[in-house]
């Protein structure tokens, strides 16, 4: 599996990219995370798994207890999702183009 592969699976999910919309703002523990989205702890713990899996967050322990963990973006799977868009809405921008000069030569030839 690619690693577009990985970010596009992992934001597949609603409760993940509102994790992400949260974490965009700035970095935060689970439990605010759980907190803020309405997910127990666990529920929550699944989403970040993923989340870390597919490469989206980091996390760091802090302070002196080793079971607060604080999570934070990583931007190199989001330049290669912005990467990979760029590149559709330049072939789409090319089509929707191409479709336009057909549409309007069409339109052309009618009206004589």
């Amino acid at each position: 599996m690619s690693d577009l592969d990985r970010t596009l699976q992992a934001l597949a999910d609603p409760a993940r990219r509102a994790a992400v919309d949260l974490l965009r703002r700035r970095p935060r523990r689970a439990g605010e995370l759980a907190g803020e989205l309405g997910l127990s702890a666990p529920a929550m713990s699944r989403h970040l798994r993923v989340l870390r899996t597919a490469g989206l967050v980091d996390e760091e322990h802090t302070g002196e207890d080793a079971r607060v963990r604080v999570y934070r973006l990583r931007p190199e799977p989001f330049a290669g999702l912005k990467g990979w868009l760029a590149e559709v809405e330049a072939f789409w921008t090319v089509e929707l183009a191409a479709f336009k000069r057909h549409a309007e030569r069409a339109r052309g030839k009618g009206r004589r």
